[in-house]
């Protein structure tokens, strides 16, 4: 391989091309290994794109498998969810969907054959002893009185465990390694542990389940598994699945590599705060647009496209960092910008009538659905002689940089014709109620025979066509780049304005939009029809994200 095209490649690649170059590995198999007790969220998006594209790179395979050895928090709503995530996101498992729970027969017997290798013993001792015993950072821990155990007395223990015949929680199969290693996970580990809990696969057939250190490295191993990647906390983990794949004699190895997790700002990462926020109400459930979670983003507008473009350009690193979001927001409008239809909707409108335009007069003008596709093709939007507009599109003593309609100036209705203010109307209170303008017919599609030019453009929806929509404003869930850096508590930064929901005015043609069609409404953002509250004929919009692209801004200084 030429110089400068390793060095393209992240260290990943650049370890499992050096596997290929030694003759370790013909193919790579790798796994996408969720525990099934919540929702998928941006951060295993990444962890999604990094294990089935390696596998697609290098022509060979990633397993789906389930870490389903915790019952007591795990469900199948939360298992059908991943899947659905995984599949959205782009990416094939094909037959390869397995879970822990296939194995938990071989993984009893590897157990037993460490207990009458003289490597793990049942022990009895108190959660409380069990903290003093194993030690701090700084002092070594003690050995159980029970590690002394003979290993027919320890066979006993484990198999009268598997019968049922001990409390939860009163006995523990250990590994027995070192108590006064540095590696705090050294420090004869747990493998097994006993809880009455009714399994979604395996039912009452088990009342002890295998810890996750010990689960995972043999499930891996009986897969085939030959490079398991996961994240920075498991470095200090990886002599434990070391020792538990060579221990059990395992006849495959697979090779443990850890990559920097995805902290991204302005929200939270940790499944057990997610379910809080579900749990107490703080957001309307796991799906909510809200919520980082992957079913969240795609309710919001979010397209598999872009989480994909996200997850390849952040890259894959050795050291912790946060993303700013508003690079996904950057990958999101560079992919919407490219699909979206564009279409006119007022947010907060307020009335024009055009005095000289005749009364009772329709017609119908041509409007562009995406400029920037080709193949975008036009519609048809129904233009009369009143028209709402944003009120924020007027002003009756305008700022020098205010370029919309104001009295006696001239500005563009998008499409359609100049109209000029001549006066308005207000109720008792002093609002605006009416904006009356007169309009040149001769400039009808933008231009006029003169050639003038004006500054302002608006857009418009005929009054007597427009369909009222309901559209819910979504801004970021927390007020603060990194929630609960304040305060130590992550609620105290939750945004109150997180969601506004108005009534606005559209062109009639969104009445059939259909779920999950994106468009962009002039100058207001990007929109999404939310799959869950639509109902045909009366459509609910979610703000995807607004116009605004301040990464796409500073990185324009930067390049400056």
């Amino acid at each position: 391989m030429a110089d400068a095209e390793k060095s393209s490649l992240n260290f990943i690649e650049r370890i499992i091309e050096d596997d290929f170059a030694r003759g370790k590995h013909s193919q790579v198999v790798t796994r996408f290994p969720p525990e099934p007790n919540g929702y998928l969220h941006i951060g295993h998006a990444k962890s999604i794109c990094l294990n089935f594209g390696l596998a697609k790179k290098y022509g060979g395979r990633c397993h789906l498998r389930f870490d389903d050895t915790n019952p007591e928090k795990e469900s199948l709503e939360y298992i059908e969810s991943i899947k659905r995530d995984v599949q959205w996101l782009g990416f094939s498992w094909g037959t390869h969907e397995y879970y822990a729970s296939d194995y938990f027969e071989e993984l009893y017997k590897r157990a037993v054959r460490l207990i009458k290798a003289g490597k793990a013993y049942v022990d009895d001792l108190s959660p409380e002893q069990m903290r003093e015993y194993r030690g701090t950072l700084t002092k070594p821990g003690k050995e159980s009185p029970n590690r002394t155990r003979s290993i027919e007395e320890n066979l006993d223990l484990f198999e009268r465990m598997r019968k049922g015949e001990f409390p939860d929680g009163s006995m523990l199969l250990r590994a027995k390694i070192d108590m006064a290693s540095g590696n705090m996970n050294m420090r004869d580990p747990a493998l097994y542990r006993i809880r009455r809990v009714n399994h979604h696969r395996t039912g009452d057939a088990w009342c002890i389940y295998p810890m996750y250190d010990f689960t995972h490295p043999l499930s891996d191993a009986i897969e085939g598994i030959t490079h398991s990647i996961c994240t920075l906390e498991f470095e200090d983990h990886r002599p434990l699945y070391d020792w538990s794949v060579e221990e059990t004699e395992m006849e495959c190895h697979p090779r443990q590599i850890e990559f920097a997790r995805l902290n991204l700002t302005y929200t939270v990462m940790s499944k057990r705060i997610l379910l809080q926020l579900v749990m107490e109400g703080h957001v309307s459930g796991w799906d909510d647009p809200r919520m980082p979670t992957i079913s969240g983003l795609r309710r919001r507008g979010y397209t598999p496209e872009a989480i994909r473009q996200f997850a390849d350009i952040i890259g894959v690193a050795k050291v912790n960092s946060t993303v700013d979001m508003a690079l996904l927001e950057h990958c999101l409008r560079e992919d919407l910008n490219l699909r979206a239809l564009r279409v006119m909707v007022v947010l907060d409108p307020v009335k024009v009538v055009i005095d000289n335009y005749p009364e009772g007069k329709e017609e119908m003008l041509e409007a562009e659905n995406n400029p920037e596709d080709p193949d975008g093709g036009m519609r048809m939007v129904p233009f009369s002689r009143e028209v709402y507009i944003e009120r924020e599109d007027f002003m009756e003593d305008p700022p020098k940089k205010f370029f919309r309609l104001a009295p006696g100036r001239e500005i563009r209705l998008k499409h359609a014709y100049y109209i000029t203010c001549v006066s308005v109307e207000k109720n008792e209170s002093g609002k605006i109620t009416t904006i009356h303008c007169t309009y040149d017919p001769e400039s009808r599609g933008g231009g006029t025979p003169d050639g003038r030019r004006v500054k302002g453009t608006s857009h418009w929806v005929s009054v007597a066509h427009a369909k009222e929509i309901e559209v819910r404003l979504y801004d970021n869930l927390f007020t603060s780049p990194e929630p609960g850096s304040r305060t130590g508590n992550f609620l105290d930064d939750l945004n109150s304005d997180s969601l506004s929901t108005i009534k606005a005015m559209a062109e009639p043609s969104l009445t059939d939009a259909e779920p999950e069609a994106h468009y962009q409404f002039l100058r207001k953002g990007y929109f999404t029809v939310d799959p869950k509250e639509s109902k045909k004929g009366a459509p609910v919009f979610n703000r995807t994200a607004t116009l605004r692209d301040s990464w796409a801004k500073l990185q324009k200084k930067i390049e400056a």
